[in-house]
């Protein structure tokens, strides 16, 4: 039986945590509104693609699929998967990290130069290769250890996108329940 113990937290909520692509851009001076609410819709295209994605990824999906319906699947994510490569090749992605985040906040692990302290700035989450867009969040650096453990707290990311963040990670801890409920089965 599932006992919890692998449930991924930040800042008192549950999070999502991968190895994805990262990058932090510093920001100057103050964050400009018309930046901030374009950020806003296009997070909430890319989460609502994510979740439509996920939807063709075997994640929630019946087991009394039928045969017909199983190799269309197959097909869309391997269209997906090919789509995904032929970005990644056009356009690099930054680096992928560990990484944990929500509508709160991000820790990950970074390689120097270390942003500092204080540093206001945008996270890039790449969600995932078929997507051209990342995640961006806006916030500020809360912590930095020597080590490169990076933390930082989001501004606000208003309601619409606060919710789908919360239910992309309420899937992935989810289907780590399943995955781990079904090795324990074996």
């Amino acid at each position: 039986m599932y006992d919890g113990a692998d449930t991924v937290v930040l800042y008192e909520e549950l999070a999502y945590q991968d190895v994805l692509p990262l990058l932090w851009r510093p920001l100057p001076g103050t964050v400009d509104q018309a930046v901030a609410a374009s950020f806003t819709d296009r997070n909430v295209r890319l989460l609502h693609a994510c979740a439509a994605v996920e939807e063709h990824t075997g994640g929630d999906k019946p087991d009394d699929d039928s045969p017909e319906l199983q190799r269309l699947d197959f097909k869309i994510n391997l269209l997906l998967d090919l789509v995904g490569q032929l970005l990644v090749a056009n356009r690099p992605r930054p680096t992928a990290v560990p990484i944990r985040f929500n509508a709160l906040g991000a820790m990950w692990r970074a390689a120097p130069p270390l942003p500092e302290a204080g540093t206001q700035g945008v996270a890039e989450i790449y969600l995932r290769d078929c997507f051209a867009e990342p995640l961006r969040l806006i916030g500020r650096i809360t912590n930095v250890t020597p080590d490169g453990q990076v933390k930082a707290r989001f501004l606000p990311v208003g309601e619409t996108v606060e919710d789908l963040i919360e239910k992309l990670t309420f899937r992935r801890h989810r289907r780590q329940i399943a995955e781990s409920r079904h090795r324990g089965a074996l």
